[in-house]
């Protein structure tokens, strides 16, 4: 892909060299993003990884598939399942789902993490009006930033808002483009070989475009992705053995024979013959009257490819270590393999741990994010918000994953021990049911409770009436006891 802005119309000075140095960083990154893509996609070529000793020349364009990479990144964001915000007194970011609902953030966010652990880092962008804040997720093939060590925080970046149509077309190049600066949002259009830009200040202080960086140190503020070179080579051992394991089959499969004292006939006839005398049930053959002898047959000794399988275990064992991923998730049989689920737990460790450094790393930047989207829904800054809306959390599943058997014996447990807690969400959450299935809960349980008030408030009005039928005499009906009265008095 070719990026050259050269000159834009419209953009100041500083701008520009800021400009002209995130174009310097993204062409720096590409080549290296696009080794990691490849590796993610698992299209590795022989010619890449062979030594040259084992497998012929010719060999160099066959591709093996694995899927090592893509397993690598993808095991670890599955892990790490956002699932909304949470106010300070635990309640329901109304505003902010709101946001999340119609920016689908929850569906965006899950690829930005597979983008972020396989490259390092991606980008979100925070722009809109009032009343529309969008969100916008970018990968470091659509977008680059310029970190400010003394800010701590991104200085500049910019991301392609049209999308590529094809990777491969190595001759792309945007035509639309947002510069994102401390104090506005620079929109760049292309029309033909001109670039135009358009101001859209803010006053937020900051970029409106937050990175999410895995594995971030001092040295490399925008972290490291999961396929680093140590990764990458252990990949190639695997290509390398299992396209030697492949050769070798083909070697076992049609295993070498050999025909000795032989006459020249029979010799031009088993070479123009070969497939079809080696698949032939009975091999014929005369005494060679030249010689005397009789042909004699004989076979080479089977190639084994059980080295080479020795070879992807210990690769297997290798990476695992490496990648903190199980040696199951790897596929490959060995004696590492967990027989119980206590041991797949235990073998799960290092990658739980991972998946809470990369919840916190995250959730950080989700809050930046969420306080910029709120800004802008609101039409104010994020100091200027709320406190109740400064307070909200983004809030994830657990890593572990336990099972639905594991997790409702515990919130069992705790319901036994903490009064009230078998009627709360999370209760219900614990031991299975969805959202779905609590909102349909909680509104049939309304129901419910709503008919037996009803039926009590009827029962009682139908025996309120019984009761003064009873006890209250018919004054219409009673004779006039006045003189017996008072004639018994007399």
């Amino acid at each position: 892909m070719e990026l050259n802005f050269g000159y834009v119309d419209g953009l100041p000075p500083e701008e520009h060299r800021k400009l002209a140095e995130l174009k310097e960083i993204y062409d720096f990154h590409k080549s290296s993003n696009r080794t990691k893509r490849r590796y993610y996609n698992g299209k590795i070529t022989l010619a890449e990884v062979n030594l040259g000793i084992a497998l012929p020349n010719g060999f160099g364009r066959l591709e093996v598939g694995c899927a090592w990479g893509a397993k690598t990144v993808d095991v670890l964001a599955a892990r790490s399942m956002f699932d909304g915000f949470v106010g300070q007194n635990g309640a329901d970011a109304d505003e902010m789902n709101d946001i999340i609902q119609r920016n689908h953030l929850i569906a965006e966010y899950t690829k930005a993490c597979k983008e972020e652990l396989k490259y390092g880092s991606a980008f979100a962008a925070v722009s809109g009006e009032p009343g529309n804040a969008k969100i916008r997720f970018y990968s470091p093939h659509s977008a680059a930033a310029l970190w400010d060590g003394q800010k701590g925080r991104i200085g500049c970046g910019f991301a392609f808002e049209d999308a590529r149509k094809d990777e491969s077309d190595v001759t792309w190049s945007p035509e639309h483009v947002n510069f994102y600066t401390d104090t506005d949002i620079w929109q760049l259009d292309r029309t033909g070989g001109r670039w135009e830009a358009t101001r859209f200040p803010h006053q937020f202080g900051c970029p409106l475009m937050v990175p999410l960086v895995w594995d971030a140190t001092s040295d490399k503020p925008f972290g490291q992705s999961r396929l680093k070179e140590p990764v990458r080579r252990l990949i190639q051992g695997y290509v390398r053995t299992v396209a030697n394991a492949t050769i070798g089959l083909e070697f076992a499969t049609s295993p070498q024979k050999y025909l000795l004292g032989v006459t020249d006939e029979q010799y031009d006839q088993l070479v123009d013959e070969k497939f079809k005398q080696y698949v032939g049930s009975v091999l014929l053959g005369t005494v060679n009257p030249e010689t005397g002898e009789k042909p004699t047959f004989g076979q080479l000794p089977q190639g084994s490819i059980e080295p080479h399988v020795q070879m992807l275990r210990m690769l297997a064992t290798q990476y695992s270590a490496a990648t903190g991923l199980t040696v199951t998730d790897t596929g490959v049989i060995n004696d590492a393999n967990p027989t119980s689920s206590e041991a797949i737990l235990a073998q799960s460790q290092s990658l739980i741990l991972m998946a809470e450094q990369l919840n916190k790393s995250n959730g950080d930047a989700l809050y930046q994010i969420s306080q910029m989207a709120l800004a802008i829904e609101y039409g104010t800054t994020p100091d200027e918000l709320p406190d109740d809306e400064k307070s909200i959390v983004a809030h994830f599943k657990n890593p572990a994953m336990p099972s639905v058997a594991e997790t409702a014996d515990a919130a069992i447990k705790i319901a036994s021990a903490r009064e009230g807690f078998a009627s709360t969400d999370i209760f219900l959450e614990m031991i299975g049911f969805d959202q779905a299935d609590i909102r349909r809960i909680k509104a049939q349980e309304q129901r419910a409770k709503g008919e037996q008030i009803l039926l009590e408030e009827f029962g009682n009005a139908d025996n309120g009436e019984d009761v003064e039928s009873v006890h209250q005499p018919n004054v219409e009906n009673q004779p006039d006891s006045g003189g017996q009265d008072a004639g018994m008095g007399e």
